[in-house]
This record gives structure tokens, sequence and C-alpha cells, in this order.
């Protein structure tokens, strides 16, 4: 049974065959629901009339038109959807218009699953991360729009025994938690109290946040950790 709360995705693509690869694709991460496929320019202008998907996976070449001029229309109609593009069109000027159009990914065929997951994993992120913020800071503004060879380069630059990966999920858990113990990190990202305070201390030498004691009732004091106020 899909969840109430699953994103809505449209598939646009000629080949009849690869939108059922993409389908079956997609009913292997949680959080998706397809609602649609559409082969034709034609076909993708009546199911966006009468279905609202959240996601659309969209090729470029249609037998009777570009999705290109179906991802401008959707901007001028002002349709609150996000769009990956999906094709072979190598050519520099449609990336181009795919970026000016607002595309949050650009995939080039043939699609390699692990890459397709790789992107849809991360926009599922970014909505969650989305759905929990009242406000947001600069590092979370780099998160959502940094490019990933800054993000490579910053990655190859982290300290031996950190990686970016576990990084980027202690984070996230200050997007829900305003204070965190190195024991509390640890049992929410699924590792040691050692491992948790190790990217801890890290992010407090980044000045992204700061410790301090907590005394309690019994026992020696403990570190809590939050984020360094702007």
């Amino acid at each position: 049974m899909t969840s109430t709360n699953a994103i809505k995705v449209l598939i646009i693509e000629d080949d009849v065959g690869i939108a059922e690869i993409h389908r079956r694709n997609l009913m292997k991460i949680d959080g998706l629901d397809v609602i649609g496929i559409a082969t034709s320019k034609a076909d993708a202008e009546t199911l966006l009339e009468v279905l609202t998907p959240d996601l659309i996976l969209l090729d470029v070449y249609l037998p009777d038109g570009n999705g290109l001029d179906i991802l401008r229309d959707l901007r001028q109609q002002q349709h609150a959807c996000d769009v990956i593009l999906i094709t072979a069109d190598r050519d520099a000027d449609t990336l181009q218009a795919a970026m000016r159009g607002g595309v949050v990914d650009y995939i080039l065929k043939p699609v390699i699953f692990a890459r397709l997951e790789e992107s849809l994993d991360k926009y599922l992120r970014q909505k969650n991360q989305f759905g929990n913020l009242a406000d947001v800071d600069q590092h979370v503004v780099d998160s959502m729009m940094i490019s990933a060879s800054v993000k490579n380069l910053a990655a190859s630059r982290l300290p031996k025994g950190i990686d970016s990966v576990t990084l980027d999920k202690v984070r996230g858990l200050f997007t829900e938690h305003p204070t965190m113990t190195a024991d509390n990190a640890g049992v929410l990202i699924g590792t040691s109290r050692t491992t948790s305070r190790r990217y801890l201390e890290h992010l407090i030498s980044t000045g992204e946040l700061v410790a301090d004691l907590n005394y309690g009732t019994v026992g020696r004091p403990e570190r809590t950790y939050s984020k360094q106020a702007r």
C-alpha cells in the first residue's frame, strides 16, 4: 500500500520499455509512487492536466515534441513540481537550457540504476529536510545548492577518520534536535559513541557546533553539542 506522504512521480519517456524499467526501479525506493507514464508530449500534457506530480522524470526526445518545451511550459504555468531530465542528448545547449529551467538533476542515457537511485535518494533527503526546516543558515543553503565538484573537493580535504556521508548525517541531526550528546548521535546514525563524538568534535573545530558540559544528577559531566549561533 502506498503511503499518503509518498512523492508522486510522473514518467515521461517515449520508449515504453525504458519507461517500464524506470517504473520498476522506482518501486524499489521507499517514499516514491509512480502515478503515470506518458510516451509522448500529447500524453504528457493530458496527464499534467489531471495529475499533480511532485516529480517528473523527463525525456528530451519525444515523437511529437521536445521535453524542454514541457519544462518551459511547467515553469510558465508555475507548476509546483520538480524535474529530473533523463536523456541521450549530450549537447551543451540542452544542458544549459535544462539548468535554466531549474531541473534538479540531468542524467545521461543509458541510465545506470545506481546513478538514478543516488539522485532520487538525495532528492528525498532534501524534501525531508525542507519539511523539517523553519528557517535556513548558510550551511543548509550550501548543502542544498553546492555542486558535486565542490562537494567532492571539500570531501577530499576532510581529516583522516571523517567521511562526508557520515558527516552529513551528523549535521542533519541538528535540523530536528537542538542539542545532542555523543551517545544520542551514535544511536540515531548507527555508530559507536566514540565515532559519533569524533564527528561532533570535528564540527566544533569547523565552527558549526559548540559544546557545553551537562552535569546532570549522577555520574561524570557529559558534553552536549548544539549549533553555533549565527
